[in-house]
């Protein structure tokens, strides 16, 4: 039976505080790297590794959380996981080197995965079919508000503090959340008690975990590893090829998969997975482009951008509730996806034609259209993953789906950032062409920078004139950045805008009263 008053309130509490952990962590690292890398005495390139360490573990674990629920008990994985993830942050703040950080980093990853598709599948079933999407619009929140918290607190934590309360912040949360977990949400009957008759496909596990292991370390490495020049990322590429072709075949062919693929059949989920890689691919780049021009172009601090990112986003969060309650009500999840995507790519074109002179308030509009874009699609897709399955596959449903959302963020951030790289080079030659020594304007600019150096600083013509000739270069570099930014917005856009048309094919059946009796009576035995 689904939850009733307040153990539905206390499992709501618990589910969508985990998920936003899980999620903070994903981001909140990456405003953290130039105060680990001079406190562990390396570069900026090697900590980076503790992004990647997590999130290479994160996605090899998600699709399989639905086999390990099964397999150990859903209550009892969730339980073990977030214990996991809580330990292995309170070592990520006490690590001293960078190899015990990057280690517990993977260990809390592993521990992250399941506090996502697990956290949605119990708050599912907390809720009775027809109100799933009011269940939706809960979860939703989390996965709009994770990510955009995570450079914010960040931003405050380092200002305020040190870079270990980065993971410090998640023991009291972890704690709590699991007290909760242990006290009020139940076990389903038989949890748990079946694993004689369950099949490890051991076969499958190792074929996920190298295949998307290796897919992950090329989509987080490849543009600091300048990509096919490096042998490991050759080495990686072809390896993920070969191991996640060899997996879809072996998954498809036995009895019992460790990834039910299966589901995929279902025509509904197959296009959601399309939308979710997008929207994905939308939400992680966007939240990591957006805060690079305000702080590289505009001169913001992490944490003014956060703060100037967070504000409309909350915006959207606050709608999330009132989409479900909509769709609750009947309203087809197309036309919430098709707004979402148009307002989604509205964003993108605004920011991609802002002034490099702009105040941040200026993005406040953008910033929000993106929030009610994003709430209108995810919440739709999170509903949507499910709607065309029986209640059994409803784990290996989310499970994939969540899969998509992170490898779509992970290839939308390596996809920005090689694009970036390009059309830097691109637009710095262009603006240097116009840049030639002799040139009046060229040098009426330099002896008026250098002038003004002298005069403040007491420096000799050589001197001032050296310094002059850098500043005219850093402006340079500052304005191709700002370029190569925009292009990357109206790239992002594009990837909306091509995926519109697919939206006729998440129309779903309406099911009779018939249909809905057996489906509710198929979640009631599940439980």
């Amino acid at each position: 039976m689904a939850a009733k008053g307040f153990a539905k309130f206390i499992i709501v509490l618990t589910t969508v505080s985990a998920a936003v952990m899980e999620l903070i962590d994903t981001s909140i690292v990456n405003v953290a790297l130039s105060d680990m890398a001079g406190s562990l005495g390396v570069s900026i390139e090697d900590v980076s590794w503790v992004i990647t360490a997590y999130a290479i573990a994160n996605v090899i674990i998600i699709p399989l959380t639905g086999f390990l629920a099964e397999y150990f008990g859903r209550k009892r994985y969730y339980l073990v996981s977030m214990i996991v993830f809580t330990l292995a942050s309170y070592m990520c703040a006490e690590s001293g080197s960078l190899m015990e950080i990057i280690i517990w980093r993977f260990v809390q990853g592993i521990g992250g995965g399941a506090l996502l598709s697990t956290s949605q599948a119990i708050l599912f079933d907390a809720f009775e079919p027809k109100d799933r999407p009011i269940a939706a619009g809960l979860f939703g929140m989390g996965l709009v508000l994770g990510p955009t918290l995570g450079p914010t607190l960040g931003g405050y934590l380092i200002e305020h503090f040190s870079w270990p309360m980065i993971f410090m912040i998640n023991l009291p949360i972890g704690i709590i959340a699991t007290i909760l977990t242990y006290t009020y949400i139940e076990k389903k009957p038989n949890e748990g008690k079946n694993r004689k008759n369950i099949h490890i496909d051991y076969n499958g596990i190792l074929l996920l975990a190298a295949g998307i292991g290796c897919l992950q370390y090329v989509l987080e490495r490849g543009e600091t590893d300048d990509w096919f020049s490096s042998e490991t990322i050759r080495i990686c590429a072809i390896v993920a090829a070969v191991t996640l072709v060899l997996f879809v075949w072996y998954e498809l062919r036995i009895k019992n998969p460790a990834v039910n693929l299966r589901v995929l059949g279902d025509r509904n989920l197959a296009f959601t997975t399309i939308f979710t890689f997008v929207t994905g691919l939308g939400l992680f780049t966007s939240v990591f482009v957006y805060p690079v021009l305000a702080q590289r172009v505009l001169g913001y601090t992490a944490y003014e951008t956060g703060l100037a990112l967070l504000a409309p986003t909350m915006i959207g969060v606050l709608m999330m509730p009132i989409i479900g309650k909509s769709m609750a009500k009947g309203v087809p999840a197309v036309r919430f996806v098709v707004v979402g995507l148009v307002l989604f790519a509205a964003y993108c074109w605004l920011t991609a034609r802002v002034s490099p002179e702009v105040g941040i308030s200026a993005f406040f509009f953008p910033l929000a259209l993106r929030a009610f874009g994003i709430s209108m699609v995810q919440l739709p897709l999170i509903n949507q993953a499910v709607a065309g399955l029986q209640p059994k596959d409803y784990p290996a449903g989310i499970a994939l789906n969540n899969m998509i959302r992170q490898l779509g963020g992970a290839f939308g951030i390596a996809l920005a950032n090689t694009y970036i790289s390009h059309r830097y080079a691109q637009h710095r030659s262009d603006l240097v062409a116009n840049i030639t020594d002799g040139a009046a304007l060229v040098t009426q600019r330099t002896t008026a920078i250098a002038q003004g150096i002298i005069s403040k600083t007491g420096a000799d013509i050589n001197t001032a004139t050296h310094t002059a000739h850098a500043m005219i270069s850093s402006a340079v570099d500052r304005q191709a950045y700002y370029l190569s930014y925009l292009d990357t917005f109206r790239l992002i856009a594009l990837f909306f805008i091509i995926v519109l048309p697919l939206a006729v094919f998440l129309k779903t059946k309406k099911k009779s009263a018939e249909e809905e009796a057996a489906a509710r009576a198929a979640v009631a035995e599940s439980h």
